[in-house]
């Protein structure tokens, strides 16, 4: 897939097939405007159809992870070979369609690709990069993150899914309670509210998210793409059709090479060697 500099975030890809987008606008707290999320639909899309990538890691830079939207960015991207799209807030509809079709496939996005996806909070987090981090699998924060919503405060809605999002972590009563009285929290409480995986030190950020990303690189790709699937799905069905999407996909992960290895290496008594179906690929 392309690499290099985006229109506010730059792309690298590791040796172990670790995709790392870190947004570069540390001057405006790292705010999106629509071609920076087009971009990023853009580069998930490669990601997800590319092999090569078996992690994505989101990270910020400066003093902010995603400070939410840049309200203030669309003169600035006037040099973007992307097309304007004329704004839509201007009108209901507008506003309704800029939402669907803009605002809401990234946080989408981020959860619908199967390759599993780690947010590195090195600072503040809040609206839009709020939903974007509770969008990833993984949530590692520093010790000097502070996130939250907060949309009331404004007398707006969190229309970008995170209301969805909080639900799914906090259930109905701690999302109410997040939201109505417009909480934005630091690390420690959203480490309490289960809201983070792990709180570290800002200097050690980076080394534990590299660590955990080479950890989730090295399993066994496809069943782990198609059990991050199937625990999602999992939250929305009843047990039956649980069961029946999970057996759908066991007849996938069974047959697959990795399968044997694993059996092989349990058999042997020495640690499995997966995804050699994948390095013969790459």
């Amino acid at each position: 897939m392309d690499t290099g500099n985006f229109r506010g975030f730059d792309t690298e890809i590791s040796k172990h097939g670790i995709l790392t987008i870190r947004f570069n606008r540390p001057e405006k707290l790292n705010g999106l405007d629509q071609w920076i999320k087009r971009d990023l639909v853009e580069t998930l899309t490669q990601a997800q159809m590319d092999d090569g990538v078996r992690v994505i890691v989101f990270a910020g830079s400066g003093r902010a992870f995603c400070a939410g939207d840049d309200l203030g960015g669309h003169e600035q991207n006037r040099e973007s070979n992307l097309p304007d799209i004329p704004a839509g807030h201007r009108t209901p509809i507008g506003t309704y369609d800029g939402l669907r079709m803009l605002s809401q496939p990234v946080a989408a996005m981020v959860r619908a690709v199967d390759k599993l996806t780690i947010a590195a909070i090195n600072g503040v987090a809040i609206q839009s990069g709020f939903s974007l981090a509770l969008a990833c699998d993984f949530r590692i924060a520093s010790d000097s993150a502070r996130m939250g919503s907060a949309t009331l405060r404004f007398g707006l809605l969190p229309d970008e899914g995170g209301q969805f999002l909080l639900v799914q972590l906090l259930g109905v009563a701690g999302a109410m309670d997040f939201l109505m009285r417009k909480r934005i929290v630091d690390a420690r409480e959203a480490l309490a509210l289960g809201l983070v995986h792990e709180v570290v030190g800002t200097d050690e950020l980076d080394g534990h998210t590299s660590a955990l990303a080479a950890e989730l690189a090295e399993g066994p790709q496809v069943s782990m793409r198609l059990l991050k699937r199937s625990l999602y799905n999992a939250a929305e069905m009843t047990f039956a059709h649980a069961l029946d999407e999970i057996a759908s996909k066991t007849a996938i992960s069974d047959h697959h090479a990795d399968a044997r290895e694993g059996i092989a290496a349990f058999r042997e008594k020495r640690p499995p060697r997966f995804n050699g179906w994948l390095e013969r690929a790459e």
